[in-house]
């Protein structure tokens, strides 16, 4: 048995279409079987609530007079980008405020217009002919621009990693605040409620689909940027006028360490045209899975501690490494529960019409990395390749010898097996020495808690380490923890200065 999306459509107009929500149908399907199912349910709507970082707005701003090209644009001190036509610009959600930083950005100006604020807008030109004018200056509100459209180049997330961080400092990323030695996982998503959880195949979702966008209707254009579906990271494009939509569903919000995102809710009503969708939009929590990566690894390529499934993230608390560790969520399901809500009133009122992809999302399409043609260099490269060293029961006048002859102020401490235990510098042996009538060795003075590198680290990285331990050296250390260099600032400095070449 088949539906056709005109039958559906015509249940929809007559008020005789069976609509529920993702939440709803694995109970039906578990209830009634498939077959029975697909007779008996038309419209399964889905929802998610979360930050969606890949998010703005065209705007069109109308003519002045005399008329002006404007060249950069700032609304409310924000920059748009302006590259577009004389008075368009788009404005992206975490672009941030010239005068006030992470604090304000460009998804607080577009609540601040969802919510009937008033927005300043600042122009600048060069002066043409045809447009005279070099400077505008005024205040809008919503309802006197031409246009304002929300583009959303990634949304709605098939899905997305939960992050836990293994070093033992505190990180500030996009999945929030991660606690050192993966103190809590961190996870985003509203799992079977999400619309590409219950159409994984893209067999109903595609270009030109109608949406809930922010509280109002709008439409999948097609796939997302960094879309990847052959391995279940797809992203839709989506697109709906800004003038309908409600600051119940827009939230602007700023990640510490991060910067501004923008929360958006999102829903896709789905038509049970088939047994495919019968059996997809009967998902649960169970049957979704993620891995936990390991944040704390500055590469593109994380390892995943481990798979896990909705259903264990949204329990509070998950094992890894033999520990039971808190989940938190970053997105709001309650939320999600009312776009799927209002979505189901919505089909319910006939007040949105379905329709099949325009075009279908290619299934097998997968991201690539970027094609980096000059690589950035690494610490094998530039690191000091003979390093002095000690070990820990030497007495520190030895120590301090060691730093005179080999012109050097940071000295690693090794243990028996010549692993990394420590290290001393100038200044741990100079404050010792000023202490005579103590005898004291290495292992009294070092410091155990030491900041070290590896050959293959970025030395973006390594710099950024020297930086927020206010250090001048890292060890550099191979995978069984023995020294094989060190990284100075003095290294850095070099190649700052121009002698590494690509």
């Amino acid at each position: 048995m088949e539906k056709s999306i005109d039958e559906i459509n015509i249940r929809i107009r007559d008020g005789n279409a069976r609509v529920v929500t993702a939440e709803e149908m694995p109970d039906i399907v578990a209830e009634l079987g498939e077959e029975a199912a697909l007779r008996e349910v038309d419209v399964v709507t889905t929802g998610t609530f979360g930050a969606m970082c890949s998010s703005g707005a065209f705007f069109n701003f109308g003519h002045a007079d005399p008329p002006i090209r404007m060249e950069r644009v700032w609304l409310n001190d924000v920059e748009a980008y302006a590259g577009i036509a004389a008075v368009d610009a788009y404005l992206g959600a975490t672009q941030q405020s010239t005068t006030q930083g992470d604090r304000y950005g460009g998804a607080h100006v577009i609540e601040d217009l969802i919510s009937g604020r008033s927005v300043e807008l600042r122009a600048i030109s060069r002066g043409t002919d045809c447009y005279p004018l070099r400077t505008v200056t005024t205040n809008l509100l919503l309802e006197d621009l031409n246009t304002a459209t929300m583009l959303n180049p990634r949304n709605a997330y098939q899905c997305y990693n939960a992050a836990a961080n293994s070093t033992d400092r505190v990180l500030h990323t996009y999945m929030g605040t991660l606690l050192p030695n993966c103190g809590n996982v961190s996870y985003s998503g509203a799992g079977a409620l999400s619309p590409l959880a219950n159409d994984p195949t893209y067999h109903v979702i595609g270009s030109g689909v109608p949406i809930f966008l922010g509280g109002a209707q709008g439409m999948v254009v097609g796939e997302g940027t960094q879309s990847s579906p052959a391995t279940g990271f797809a992203t839709l494009m989506t697109t709906g006028d800004l003038t309908h939509m409600s600051p119940d569903y827009i939230r602007a919000a700023t990640f510490q360490g991060y910067g501004v995102t923008m929360y958006v809710g999102l829903g896709i009503p789905l038509p049970v045209t088939d047994l495919t969708v019968v059996r997809s939009t009967a998902v649960r929590d169970e049957d979704l899975t993620t891995g936990v990566v390991d944040y704390g690894v500055p590469s593109r390529d994380r390892p995943t501690l481990r798979r896990v499934t909705y259903a264990e993230l949204k329990s509070g608390r998950i094992e890894l490494n033999g520990e039971e560790v808190r989940t938190s969520s970053l997105s709001s399901y309650r939320k999600a529960r009312q776009v799927a809500e209002a979505l189901k009133g919505w089909v319910e009122m006939g007040s949105i019409a379905l329709s099949l992809p325009t075009r279908r999302v290619e299934a097998s399409r997968r991201t690539r990395p970027m094609r980096e043609t000059k690589l950035v260099p690494r610490v094998r490269e530039v690191m000091e390749a003979k390093v002095v060293c000690i070990t820990e029961d030497e007495p520190i006048t030895e120590a301090a010898l060691k730093l005179l002859r080999g012109e050097t102020n940071h000295l690693p401490i090794l243990d028996g097996d010549r692993r990394l235990v420590g290290i001393v510098t100038t200044y741990d042996v100079t404050k010792a020495v000023a202490r005579p009538g103590e005898r004291l060795c290495v292992r009294d003075i070092m410091t155990r808690k030491v900041v070290r590198t590896t050959p293959e680290e970025a030395v973006d990285i390594a710099a950024q380490k020297l930086e927020r331990h206010n250090i001048s050296a890292l060890p550099v250390v191979d995978p069984q923890n023995h020294v094989i260099g060190m990284l100075t600032a003095i290294n850095l400095g070099k190649l700052l200065g121009g002698r590494w070449k690509a």
